[in-house]
């Protein structure tokens, strides 16, 4: 289903030029204004048709009026007040079913602002998109509020979420992405699409939730890829000497301690982490 706004919009290219706004290298932005593009990446979750969607730094709001188009009540943060006015005007526009948060997405709650189930869409500002992604797949309490997470990332960001074990890509990240949750590619995006064009190629990254193995800490298998990949080079019974108990849970679990970090699979470091879990 698509939803107009209630009085005609112009392109918003058009918008950005007149408010005389650029995009902030120091806020890590990079416009799109490709509509076709960005009704592709709102069409990503499925149908948003009266579903709440959490955006972070909607910018002067092309991926905002996707969503919007395609029904979602959207909850955005923004922090650089420059772009509060074209926000603004896009909320009257659709009839209030835009609420803006003047602030910077690391400081808010979003189960909190969402108040239920919701979607999370953004073309994630490179300077914080992967501090957001590991807070939104580390809570304690799973399936997590969210429903979906649809996001926007440099495209070797995107390929480390998504690698398997073994690849040159595969770390930490794919860990936390595929443990307790399905991720996939979604599409990848051109540099070209972007004003300014970035350096690199950008994709997105769809993650749905997917059931959690029993008897893990997330923050046990947090611990443990972080001090594991933290050091790669090393083999795991020297990254993981930090860890109490680890060496032996290594040995009980038949994993040779002479290995790297990324060449233990995901169902390996689930269960060290659940052998940890549970000497704790």
């Amino acid at each position: 289903m698509t939803t107009q706004p209630n009085r005609p919009l112009p392109p918003l290219r058009d918008v950005v030029r007149a408010h005389g706004l650029s995009a902030s290298k120091a806020l890590g932005q990079n416009f799109l204004f490709d509509e076709q593009l960005l009704d592709r990446v709102a069409a990503i979750p499925g149908n948003l048709d009266g579903a709440t969607v959490f955006e972070v730094g909607p910018g002067p709001g092309g991926l905002t009026r996707a969503l919007l188009r395609a029904g979602a009540r959207v909850i955005a943060v923004e922090r650089d007040e420059r772009c509060l006015p074209l926000l603004a005007d896009l909320a009257d526009a659709f009839g209030g079913r835009l609420t803006v948060v003047a602030d910077d997405a690391i400081a808010v709650d979003a189960n909190a602002l969402a108040g239920g189930p919701y979607h999370i869409v953004a073309n994630l500002p490179y300077n914080v998109g992967t501090a957001l992604f590991t807070r939104w797949l580390e809570p304690a309490a799973w399936p997590p509020q969210w429903l979906s997470l649809t996001l926007m990332f440099q495209l070797e960001v995107a390929e480390r979420i998504v690698a398997p074990v073994g690849s040159a890509a595969y770390g930490r990240l794919a860990v936390l992405a595929q443990w307790r949750a399905q991720a996939k590619l979604a599409m990848k995006v051109h540099r070209s699409a972007f004003t300014p064009p970035p350096k690199v190629m950008s994709a997105i990254v769809h993650v749905t939730p997917d059931h959690e193995p029993p008897g893990v800490s997330p923050a046990m298998l947090s611990k443990l890829t972080e001090k594991g990949f933290g050091q790669r080079r090393k083999m795991l019974r020297q990254s993981l000497k930090g860890v109490p108990g680890a060496i032996d849970a290594l040995d009980a679990l038949g994993i040779d301690p002479t290995r790297r970090a990324e060449t233990v699979s995901v169902a390996e470091w689930v269960a060290l982490a659940r052998s940890l879990t549970h000497s704790a």
